[in-house]
């Protein structure tokens, strides 16, 4: 590569993270984060696209050049209707740009592959097959050029507050959050929480998760995740506040989408497990969040309470819900010390998962299991299921209320502090001896959860 080109290259990764947003109204919307690699003067990373935050694809140098250039033709007309003399613009500019970059390339060569990156990158956004090879990405393999995680996780609401008053609405039988350090403090303030968010979006963080906690809990919801339309932003709840006036301030405040958990379709079943008597709650907040138009999905923490779940598929579809995903029981704070009465074997996920594939094509449904290291790869594969492996500090990290971030969601304990997201450098955060480690796991070693294999060690040690 020339030295042009390398100063180039360098201004580009100054310049951080490229947004552009398509129908943000929807539906079909399709968000494009451009991340460029870290810097080096050797050596020629890959830059990545993030589609929807679901779908990462590397990037050559000279197609990511294009891409940035039309990225910014988009954005002068952001919310504003594209018309086609527009959209003709915006291509002839981007053409324009590039071949100052690339003057040797001819008009009608750009064209062409701004057609094929554009049909590439549409089609994939939209679950649909390019008409192109697409190369894999091991993110594992990549982390060296990240400067931050694709998706951090805002725990905006605590399990309990300082003075351990509990503050969420159920009070769920395997409840990983209560009781660990990092969940029972007090809640940054709505300035506090924007400020954090500005701080992670000069990071390049692309997608943000508001959870808790209950985050429905918290009046300034919407208000916060309409501050981050910049992002990809998700919501986690048990869905029982989500009524149709606080649905529709989400639908707003443009949430791309949320997942709600639903335990069982047995009430006595799901209250129970739950802590309360809200499983007519959680159904209608499930009802209204389809209703709004929102992307929805339903998460099921599965043990052997629950092991009859093509019952609870049954309902969801029912519903109009089209995506689900599956796990199995996190072992820390209330699940700590009984989950190995109530854990499922793999064997037993396996069959579960199994009859749940099998009604998931029938009907229209796609599942996900996301839970490393609890069904082998092998297993999962033969059923054509996506092979969870842990991500903790590398494609994700998580704030905690008091704005402390740790390596995931799960892992709150006394320990798990790498810094303080308002006090404390972003780039002295990732490069904490405790991320390091975690990122240096090998792609095998990371098919299993860390931080659960300590807690099962903790736990028979004890």
């Amino acid at each position: 590569m020339s030295i042009q080109n390398k100063l180039a290259q360098y201004r580009e990764w100054k310049s951080g993270v490229k947004h552009c947003t398509f129908n943000p109204e929807g539906p079909g919307v399709v968000r494009i984060h451009l991340i460029p690699p870290k810097f080096r003067w050797f050596g020629n990373a890959p830059y990545i696209v993030i589609l929807n935050g679901y779908y990462l694809l590397p990037l050559g140098y000279s197609w990511a050049v294009m891409l940035s250039f039309f990225m910014s033709e988009v954005n002068r007309f952001d919310g504003c209707p594209i018309g086609d003399k527009d959209a003709d613009s915006i291509v002839e500019n981007t053409l324009k740009h590039t071949r100052r970059v690339y003057p040797s390339t001819s008009c009608e060569t750009l064209r062409e592959d701004l057609e094929t990156m554009l049909g590439v990158l549409f089609a994939v956004a939209k679950g649909e097959d390019p008409n192109a090879e697409i190369e894999r990405l091991s993110i594992r393999a990549y982390a060296r050029n990240m400067t931050a995680p694709h998706r951090v996780d805002l725990m905006v609401s605590a399990m309990t507050d300082a003075h351990g008053t509990w503050q969420c609405n159920q009070k769920c039988l395997f409840c990983y959050a209560a009781g660990q350090s990092y969940a029972k403090t007090r809640e940054l303030t709505t300035r506090e929480w924007k400020e954090a968010i500005d701080r992670l979006r000069d990071a390049g963080v692309p997608m943000l998760t508001f959870t808790g906690g209950e985050p429905t809990l918290r009046a300034d919801l919407a208000e916060l995740i309409g501050y981050s339309k910049w992002f990809v932003t998700r919501l986690n709840t048990n869905g029982v506040a989500l009524t149709p006036t606080l649905v529709e301030e989400l639908k707003q405040a443009s949430l791309d989408s949320v997942q709600i958990t639903l335990y069982a379709a047995d009430e006595t079943i799901h209250n129970e497990l739950v802590g309360g008597n809200h499983f007519a709650d959680t159904l209608k907040g499930i009802q209204n969040a389809v209703r709004a138009g929102l992307d929805v999905s339903v998460n099921t923490p599965l043990c052997k309470k629950n092991a009859d779940y093509l019952a609870t598929l049954k309902l969801l579809n029912g519903l109009g819900v089209r995506f689900v995903t599956v796990s199995g029981l996190i072992c820390t704070g209330m699940a700590g010390v009984n989950h190995a009465q109530y854990d499922l074997c793999e064997d037993e996920l396996v069959a579960i998962l199994r009859n749940a594939k099998r009604f998931c094509g029938e009907h229209g449904m796609e599942i996900d299991f996301t839970s490393p290291g609890l069904v082998a790869k092998e297993k999962l594969e033969e059923l054509s299921l996506n092979v969870p492996s842990c991500g903790a500090a590398l494609s994700n990290m998580a704030i905690a209320p008091d704005g402390t971030v740790v390596p995931c969601q799960s892992w709150l304990t006394a320990d798990a502090g790498l810094g303080n997201i308002l006090t404390d450098p972003f780039e002295k955060i990732w490069k904490h001896k405790n991320c390091v480690t975690l990122r240096k796991m090998s792609d095998a070693e990371a098919l299993s959860c860390p931080f659960r294999k300590g807690q099962k060690e903790v736990h028979h040690g004890s």
